[in-house]
């Protein structure tokens, strides 16, 4: 595999799979961004709405190098209830749980995190 094409979790998957030893280290984090929405769509929708995106930033180090890749985990409103709010970051942590499986299969060293 061609390092400068390293840019998914699949791709150090691969790697770890093929013998690499590879360690990762995992920061969390909710960025606030702006959607732009179409200025037709409703009257409470104009303009720009607040969202917000739960991330994860894999750092993984191998052989010398260390590579970086960001992968979203779930999106929603910053208006939303707390109880969509909730039910969000569950969703985001079964799709880390589900990736957290995938890295321990190929022998990936990491400390799990949740949100």
């Amino acid at each position: 595999m061609v390092k400068g094409r390293l840019c998914r979790l699949e791709d150090f998957i691969a790697l770890a799979r093929e013998g690499k030893k590879i360690q990762a280290t995992i920061d969390l984090k909710k960025r606030l961004i702006q959607q732009k929405v179409h200025p037709e769509e409703t009257d409470e929708m104009k303009g720009e709405t607040e969202m917000y995106l739960l991330l994860a930033v894999y750092s993984f180090k191998f052989d010398g190098d260390l590579r970086k890749i960001a992968k979203v985990y779930v999106h929603g409103s910053a208006r939303e209830p707390l109880s969509v709010s909730k039910e969000n970051i569950s969703v985001a942590n079964e799709r880390l749980k589900m990736d957290y499986g995938r890295l321990r299969k190929a022998n990936i060293e990491f400390e799990e995190k949740y949100f």
